[in-house]
C-alpha cells in the first residue's frame, strides 16, 4: 500500500525519485509526487494518475534541480484521488511522505484545530505531518519520538525538516522501509526493488527506530538516540528479474518464471531422499508434539493454505484450520504449545498476517512463516521462516509466489510426516520424487499458452464465471477464480462441485463459463456428474483435467478441454494452476485492462 522513495547525495535527485516510484508503482497508482530541496525552499510536484503522468509533469516543469528529495506513489485510503490529497504533504516546518493508516487521525485533527493547525487535504497523512510540525522545536528526534507515542496505526515516514536541508529522517511502525548507501548518496524505499539499481546490499529499518540519511552516511538510532549497527542483507537474485525482459506484462513474465522459482524453492531442500531444512535452521523440534495446525493468511496466500490443509490432513491425520488473517485475532482462537501456526505471505509485511503472528506468539504456539522477502517483519518475528525463492513479483496479481507457497506447504507436510513417524524413509523418498515430477509438468502447460489464449477469447465478454472442483481441485480452483476476478473484473466464484445443487446452480444460465477442474481420480466420476448438470443447463464448460477423454468417458460434456500432463493426485495442482493463470491473463488482455495494475488493488497490504 503506497510506495516511498527518498534520496540525498551528490547527484540530481529527480530522476532517482521518479525511477524509484516507477519500480514501486505496484504498491499504488492513484497519484504520485516528489519533493526536492532547493536552496532555502522545498519544491513539490504532484499529480493524479500514474507515475508516467508525474514524469511528464516533472519534465515540463522548470527548475527541478536538487540533490535531496522524497517521493510517493499513492493507493488512496483517506480522501479521494485528487492532487491535493497526493503526497508529499507540506507544513510550515517540514515535508513528509507516508505509507500506512493513522487510526486516531480524527481525534488528532480536532486537537490540532484548537492550536490553529488545519489540513488542506482529506488525508490522515497530513494530520500526522501537522502533529510532527506542532511537536518540532528544532530537535527532529524529540518531535518524532513524541509523535511515535501519540500516533496509532501503521506508518512509515520520510520527513525533511526545513531547517535541516539535505537530511531525511525516517521511522516506521509496521509499514516497511529499506535503506542503502553508496558513494553517490543514501537511498530509502518501501521495497528493495527501488534500491537495486544502486546497490544489492541493504538493511530493513527496524520498528521503533529512527534512521537519518545524509549524503555521506546513513545512521540508525534507537528512539533514545543510541546508535545501532544495522543488520545488512544482500539481494541474491538476478536484478534483471525485476524487469519485464521482453514480455508484455510483468504478470506474463512471472507466469513463465515459475519453473525456475519452483526449482529454487524445493531442490535445495531435498537431500538424500528427505526434506532437509538445515540451511533454513528449522529444527525437527518445531514439528514434535504437534497435534493441530492453523494456517493464517490473506488472499492468494490463504488459498495456498487451503492446499496445505488438504494435504496435511490427508497425510498426517491431524486437524488443520485455515483462517483469514484479518479475522484471526478477533476470533479468540484456541492454540497452545502443541499448535503449529503457519503464516503465509509474499511480502512478509501484510498487516493482518503480522497481527495474527503476534497473537500466536503471545499464546505460546509454535510459529513458522512462508515468506518471499528476506528481513521482512513477519520473517523476523516468526520462530522459524521458510523463505521461498520466487524473486521479485511485481504484478499485483500473484502467480509464482502462490506456486512456491504451495511448494512450501508440501515441504512442511512431508517433514511433519517424517517427524511424526507416519512415513518410512523409502516412502518419503517416493513422495518427494512424485513431488518433483509434478512440478516438472509446468513447462508443458506453458507450451499450451496459445491454445489457452484461444479459449480465453471465447469468454472475454462474460459477466460471470464459476470454478468447480472437489477436494484439492477445489483448493486450487479458489486461486484460479481469484486470478480471473481480480484482473479481468469478471464476477468469478469458486465452489465445491458437490454444492452446486444447494443454491449455486440457480445462477447457471446459457453460455455462462464453468471452469471445471477434475484431476482427483477418487472423485473424478462425482465431479463429472456435476459437469453434466451444468452442461445440461447450457453452461460453457471449460474442462481442465489430466484424464484423457478415452479414460474418462466424458465426450460431449465440455466445450473446451485443457488436457494437462498426468501426475499424482496428491500433487495434482501445479499444472492446473498455471493453466488457470494463463486463462485469466489472456481474458484480461482481450478485455483491454492493465494486467499488472488492477483497479483498487495494491500488491502489499500493509494496513488493516
Amino acid at each position: 500500500m503506497c510506495g516511498i522513495i527518498g534520496f540525498t547525495g551528490i547527484t540530481e535527485a529527480a530522476d532517482i525519485l521518479i525511477n524509484g516510484l516507477a519500480s514501486l508503482e505496484y504498491r499504488g497508482y492513484d497519484s504520485a509526487g516528489i519533493a526536492l530541496v532547493q536552496d532555502n525552499n522545498t519544491k513539490i510536484i504532484k499529480t493524479t494518475g500514474k507515475v508516467a503522468d508525474l514524469r511528464d509533469k516533472v519534465t515540463a516543469t522548470d527548475n527541478t534541480y536538487g540533490t535531496c528529495g522524497i517521493g510517493h506513489t499513492r493507493w488512496a485510503t483517506h480522501g479521494g484521488v485528487t492532487e491535493t490529497n497526493a503526497h508529499p504533504h507540506q507544513t510550515p516546518k517540514l515535508t513528509l511522505v507516508h505509507n500506512g493508516i493513522i487510526e486516531n487521525y480524527k481525534e488528532l485533527a480536532d486537537d490540532l484545530a484548537t492550536k490553529g493547525l488545519t489540513p488542506v487535504s482529506e488525508t490522515d497523512t497530513e494530520i500526522a505531518a501537522l502533529l510532527i510540525d506542532s511537536l518540532y522545536n528544532g530537535d527532529p528526534f524529540e518531535a518524532l519520538r513524541e509523535a511515535d507515542k501519540i500516533l496509532e496505526g501503521a506508518y512509515g515516514f520520510c520527513v525533511m525538516f526545513n531547517d535541516r536541508p539535505g537530511v531525511i529522517y525516517s521511522m516506521r511502525n509496521a509499514s516497511p522501509l529499506v535503506v542503502t548507501h553508496t558513494a553517490d548518496g543514501s537511498y530509502i524505499g518501501s521495497d528493495v526493488i527501488a534500491l537495486i539499481p544502486y546497490s544489492k546490499d541493504y538493511f530493513v529499518v527496524p520498528e521503533e527506530h529512527i534512521v537519518v540519511l545524509e549524503k555521506g552516511a546513513v545512521t540508525l538510532y534507537t528512539m533514545d538516540e543510541q546508535v545501532v549497527e544495522p543488520k545488512m542483507l544482500h539481494v541474491d537474485w538476478d536484478t534483471t528479474a525485476a524487469q519485464k525482459g521482453g514480455y508484455d506484462f510483468f504478470m506474463q513474465k512471472e507466469i513463465y518464471d515459475q519453473p525456475e522459482a519452483v526449482k529454487n524453492t524445493i531442490l535445495p531442500r531435498i537431500h538424500n531422499g528427505k526434506v532437509d531444512f538445515s540451511a533454513d535452521k528449522i529444527n525437527d523440534e518445531l514439528f514434535e508434539g504437534v497435534n493441530r495446525v492453523i494456517v493464517t493468511a490473506c488472499g492468494t496466500a490463504m488459498h495456498s493454505g487451503l492446499v496445505g490443509r488438504s494435504i496435511i490432513e490427508q497425510l498426517c491425520r491431524i486437524p488443520v484450520t485455515v483462517e483469514i488473517a484479518s479475522e484471526f485475532r478477533y476470533m479468540n482462537p484456541i492454540m497452545d504449545e502443541h499448535t503449529l501456526v503457519v503464516i503465509i505471505t509474499q511480502s512478509g509485511e501484510t498487516a493482518d498476517s503480522l497481527a495474527a503472528l503476534r497473537l500466536a506468539n503471545e499464546r505460546g504456539a509454535k510459529t513458522i512463516s512462508i515468506v518471499n522477502v528476506k528481513g521482512s517483519s513477519i520473517a523476523r518475528e516468526s520462530d522459524y521462516v521458510l523463505y521461498t525463492h520466487a524473486g521479485p513479483e511485481i504484478a499485483v496479481a500473484s502467480t509464482k509466489a502462490f506456486t512456491v507457497q504451495c511448494c512450501g506447504m508440501y515441504l512442511i507436510t512431508l517433514k511433519l510426516a517424517e517427524v511424526m513417524g507416519i512415513l518410512t524413509d523409502e516412502e518419503i523418498a517416493d513422495y518427494l520424487a512424485r513431488f518433483v515430477a509434478a512440478t516438472e509438468t509446468i513447462p508443458a502447460v506453458l507450451e499450451m499458452d496459445e491454445y489457452i489464449q484461444s479459449i480465453a477469447y471465447k469468454i472475454k465478454d462474460t459477466f460471470s464465471a464459476f470454478y468447480i472442483g472437489r477436494g484439492l481441485d477445489h483448493a486450487f480452483g479458489c486461486e484460479g477464480s481469484l486470478k480471473l476476478k481480480e484482473i479481468s473484473y469478471v464476477n468469478s466464484e469458486a465452489y465445491n462441485a458437490g454444492e452446486l445443487k444447494h443454491g449455486t446452480i440457480s445462477l447457471v444460465t446459457e453460455g455462462v463459463p464453468i471452469i471445471a477442474i477434475a484431476t482427483q481420480d477418487h472423485v473424478f466420476s462425482k465431479t463429472m456428474a456435476n459437469v453434466e448438470e451444468v452442461k445440461a443447463r447450457g453452461a460453457h464448460v471449460i474442462l481442465i483435467t489430466d484424464v484423457t477423454e478415452e479414460e474418462g468417458g466424458y465426450a460431449g460434456l465440455y466445450d473446451d478441454l485443457i488436457l494437462v500432463p498426468k501426475c499424482d493426485d496428491f500433487f495434482g495442482g501445479f499444472a492446473t494452476t498455471v493453466a488457470m493463470q494463463i486463462l485469466a491473463y489472456h481474458t484480461t488482455v482481450y478485455r483491454g485492462y492493465n494486467v499488472d495494475q488492477p483497479r483498487n488493488l495494491a500488491k502489499s497490504v500493509t494496513v488493516e
